[in-house]
């Protein structure tokens, strides 16, 4: 295979590396898609929404600053902006200045998103477990695991982020 005439070397993939690139992305968007419809379909709740909500609830006092968040969602601030101002509008997260320092917002979760989160979780693990991790050997679990944890802290390294 060529570089398409760029002049520059590229390492191209191998097989194995193809199959395991090919694989991630065509699995990866199917087990999305799959998530996505059974919250959609059960709570209102899209994945991305679901996220928001299990950052928060995990968060000291069940709030975040709002880069904080972005960060932990690798979104933009106004890419936030966006994904909060529908669960503002159904009650599900606050919008709240920091006391410490007014300039500062904080994402907080309400009661009501508290129970919707506790009441789609069971619907998103059945999900995971269902689509994912039942096709899977505990072995096969643990290795990728390690393989996506390693990733996500190169790449937070690289970038300078501390989550």
């Amino acid at each position: 295979m060529s570089s398409g005439g760029s002049g520059t070397d590229v390492p191209w993939l191998d097989h194995d590396e193809m199959a395991a690139w090919r694989g991630y992305v065509e699995s990866i968007h199917s087990i999305q898609a799959d998530l996505e419809d059974e919250l959609l379909g059960s709570h209102g709740l899209g994945v991305g929404d679901y996220g928001v909500l299990v950052h928060l609830s995990e968060a000291p006092d069940q709030r975040l600053r709002m880069c904080d968040l972005a960060g932990r969602l690798r979104l933009s601030p106004s890419g936030l902006t966006r994904r909060l101002d529908g669960l503002v509008r159904d009650g599900l997260v606050a919008r709240e200045p920091a006391p410490d320092d007014r300039r500062v917002s904080l994402a907080v979760l309400t009661p009501k998103g508290r129970r919707t989160l506790e009441a789609s979780a069971p619907t998103h693990v059945a999900g995971v477990r269902r689509h994912f991790l039942d096709h899977l050997t505990p072995t096969q679990i643990r290795q990728l695991g390690a393989a996506f944890t390693a990733l996500v802290a190169k790449r937070d390294a690289e970038r300078g982020v501390a989550i």
